[in-house]
């Protein structure tokens, strides 16, 4: 009988047998993420070896999010917590510091060198956090998140290396496609005006000017002042179109467009982009790289340039545009 023949094998065989099959598949590491655009990260570089919670999920501004009691418990359960830094999740930063005495915590958008990072020209003691919008300084994100991995499990050294480099790949290719479209509107449309100022990092890498009504963060208020300001420079520039954000009412938005209509000019709103959060969990756009193809394909074809209606890879949802 099989169950004669299994008493037969001696114990220390047994013993090998159950050692090495647990080291063969080790259980994942449980992580936390803040932002959607880190989770998805980690799922690219970690594969297998990671389980990720993101904590906040489509349409949610990380400015103004705090942590729930489902958060804390997630958090302080887990075997590491990924966040961005550079004071996006203000609220959570107290927390976060205290639970760093714990437990690794990294904060990876402080990956990025000071010299490669936007300065914030009201407060100078703080940076622009949104560092995720220009894919060539999410690479730093994407090798920290690597040698990050391989601190906390070692024997998947290999594993997150091959991941990380194909990710990267990935990144210049949608870099390229970026700003082949980018490059595409004419000149005195490459313009970009958004509900805060959330897109400077991609303005930084495609040579766009960008305008947000609001600052960097979402906290800070939108006067009339600068209303009026916005609403001259469409006219002037003739500024055909601007942009919402899925994460960020677009009440002040609409303020801009009634403003110009005011002084005889029609600006359409553009689009909806992605600025603080992903799209939905299982889409395209719920990826960092749907993210952002969405992004730079909205803007170009809503200023007058070229790019296909479903992005560089044919992937994009195309009816999001038309219903707004």
């Amino acid at each position: 009988m099989p169950f004669l023949r299994f008493a037969k094998i001696s114990l220390p065989v047994l013993l090998a047998i159950f050692w090495n099959t647990g080291h063969a598949q080790s259980p994942p590491l449980q992580i936390v993420a803040t932002t959607g655009m880190i989770a998805d990260t980690l799922n690219q570089v970690g594969g297998a070896h990671v389980s990720v919670r993101s904590l906040m999920g489509p349409g949610v501004d990380p400015h103004l999010y705090r942590q729930t009691r489902n958060d804390i418990s997630a958090m302080t359960q887990a075997d590491a917590v990924f966040w961005n830094g550079l004071d996006l999740e203000a609220q959570l930063m107290e927390f976060l510091d205290r639970l760093s005495q714990r437990k690794p915590v990294f904060a990876v958008g402080e990956a990025v060198p000071d010299e490669r990072r936007r300065a914030d020209q009201e407060y100078t003691d703080r940076w622009d956090p949104h560092v995720w919008m220009d894919p060539g300084r999410w690479r730093y994100v994407v090798t920290t998140t690597r040698d990050a991995l391989i601190e906390l499990n070692p024997e998947a050294r290999d594993d997150f290396k091959a991941n990380a480099d194909a990710f990267l790949e990935r990144l210049r290719t949608l870099e390229d496609y970026a700003r082949k479209v980018l490059g595409s509107v004419p000149e005195s449309a490459q313009v970009l005006v958004t509900a805060h100022d959330a897109f400077g990092y991609l303005g930084d890498a495609y040579g766009y000017e960008v305008e947000g009504i609001q600052g960097f963060s979402t906290e800070s208020e939108a006067g009339l002042a600068r209303i009026e300001t916005l609403v001259n420079l469409l006219v002037e520039q003739k500024i055909g179109a601007i942009f919402v954000e899925s994460s960020v009412s677009e009440r002040n938005i609409r303020a801009l467009v009634e403003g110009a209509a005011a002084q005889d000019w029609e600006v359409k709103i553009g689009g909806e982009l992605y600025s603080d959060a992903m799209g939905a969990p299982g889409t395209y756009e719920g990826t960092y790289i749907g993210m952002i193809d969405h992004n730079v394909t909205t803007i170009a074809r809503a200023l007058g340039g070229d790019a296909p209606s479903d992005g560089m890879s044919g992937k994009l949802s195309t009816n999001r545009e038309d219903s707004l």
